[in-house]
């Protein structure tokens, strides 16, 4: 069975989203459970959209000291699925902080990657 598309995949979410994962070393982008999903290498970073019901959403990875100050705002959410291995969900339907979105995405980033993919990462900050 095939999962319908959540998104067009030049939807301008999408895009957003992806221009801040693309950087990453070793980025990869695939479609699954008709999601656009971001990852380092192998292993899941960014889902965007949590379920049917909420499609302009991001699903993320937080360091897990952050996550109860995260889940006290609004924007965040627990998303099926995801939520009992720590991840949560942010609505990106209205005005997002970009800054902070890209933020979020960074620690995803290096709460999933392996040691060579921080390596790289930590040494393009470095230059």
């Amino acid at each position: 069975m095939e999962h319908p598309k959540l998104f067009d995949p030049s939807e301008r979410v999408v895009d957003r989203v992806r221009a801040i994962c693309a950087d990453y070393p070793e980025f990869a982008e695939r479609e699954a459970w008709g999601r656009p999903t971001f990852r380092a290498g192998k292993k899941l970073f960014v889902v965007m959209g949590s379920s049917m019901d909420r499609p302009h959403t991001m699903v993320f990875k937080p360091d897990p000291d952050e996550r109860p100050a995260l889940l006290d705002d609004d924007r965040f959410f627990v998303p099926p699925y995801f939520g009992p291995a720590g991840w949560l969900g942010m609505d990106l339907s209205t005005d997002a902080d970009w800054t902070f979105v890209a933020e979020l995405i960074d620690t995803s980033y290096r709460q999933v990657a392996l040691k060579r993919q921080l390596a790289a990462l930590d040494e393009r900050h470095l230059r």
